[in-house]
């Protein structure tokens, strides 16, 4: 089963998708989108074009652990997404992703401007693993 991971942003879109098992990540890709219809429908036709049957959208609540605006905006995509695509959606706790995927890209020697071409495809593949692993794990 292919499994699409979504970090949603105001303008960029992290996505990445599993490779048929559910197994692994694979495709990642950015969607520029202002608007969250916008969005939505680029999402639905990746998930389209690639297979997806679940998806897991970031839901990025506060440290502390609970919801702040960000958070509630994930949860109004995550409505608009199970609409627009007829998918189950998952949310999945992504705090710090953002944060671990600039670590990872500057590790990696990628300067600023590369790093916020790719950060939030990489931001995704976080929370797909984080999600797989889970799955995997799960009794």
């Amino acid at each position: 089963m292919r499994i699409m991971a979504i970090d949603y942003g105001d303008a960029h879109t992290g996505v990445a998708i599993s490779d048929p098992t559910g197994l692994l990540a694979g495709f990642t890709a950015t969607v520029t989108a202002y608007r969250p219809e916008a969005a939505a429908e680029q999402i639905a036709a990746l998930a389209r074009e690639h297979g997806a049957e679940e998806l897991v959208l970031g839901h990025p609540l506060n440290m502390d652990g609970s919801r702040g605006p960000r958070a509630e905006k994930a949860e109004a995509m995550a409505e608009l997404l199970r609409t627009v695509t007829g998918l189950p959606v998952v949310l999945w706790d992504e705090r710090r992703t953002t944060i671990d995927a600039h670590q990872i890209l500057f590790n990696a020697g990628k300067n600023a401007k590369k790093r916020k071409k790719m950060v939030d495809a990489v931001a995704a593949s976080l929370i797909l693993e984080g999600y797989l692993t889970y799955k995997k794990n799960r009794p």
